[in-house]
């Protein structure tokens, strides 16, 4: 698991002003809680925020002030939806061998029987319970060979060591539809004779 370090200042100011001020010097509004203490606001820089979001559950060691090292990760992230930007986010404080329940991306790999059948990604993220520091990036799954009506249920996914699932076993998170069988023209046009004769 990737960690990645970033400075971040508490901010004082607040509000939409405070706020758009803020990403005007490209950096991001973000509160960080836990823990029972008192929500710390803070300003990242946005461009390094957004990289080490492209990792799932990237745990952020933050340098605050130059005064204190936290460790947090993601918890809700808000984007501007026409230009993608960050607007806001939420992280939440962890300690080194505390367990956290996050959910972590499910990634399938190999060919379905043939036949044209089409995947589902029923949970396209697994909710799991692991230590901060050891949350894995994603889990992978081989859907090779699986036929229509298979379906790959959450206990049988490997997770790694000291990973536990945080939904129910039988949970289903893959399965595999059967294609739907799409009319010729042809066929279409002699149902459409047969209908004019009748």
């Amino acid at each position: 698991m990737s960690e990645v370090k970033l400075s971040a200042e508490t901010r004082t100011e607040f509000g939409k002003g405070a706020a758009r001020r803020i990403r005007r010097d490209s950096k991001v509004p973000v509160v960080l809680y836990g823990h029972g203490t008192e929500p710390v606001h803070l300003t990242l820089p946005g461009h390094d925020l957004l990289l080490a979001l492209r990792t799932p559950n990237v745990l952020i060691s933050l340098d605050i002030d130059g005064k204190a090292n936290e460790l947090a990760i993601p918890k809700a992230v808000q984007r501007d939806p026409l230009k993608g930007f960050l607007e806001h986010v939420d992280l939440l404080l962890v300690k080194r061998g505390e367990k956290v329940t996050v959910e972590i991306p499910v990634h399938a790999e190999g060919e379905l029987a043939p036949g044209g059948n089409l995947l589902e990604h029923v949970l396209s993220a697994l909710p799991v319970e692991a230590e901060a520091t050891h949350i894995p990036e994603a889990v992978t799954v081989s859907v090779e060979g699986l036929e229509a009506g298979a379906s790959v249920l959450a206990k049988d996914i490997t997770l790694p060591s000291g990973v536990t699932l945080a939904v129910e076993e039988d949970a289903v998170v893959l399965q595999v539809l059967q294609a739907q069988a799409e009319e010729t023209e042809g066929e279409a046009a002699e149902e459409g004779e047969e209908q004019a004769e009748a």
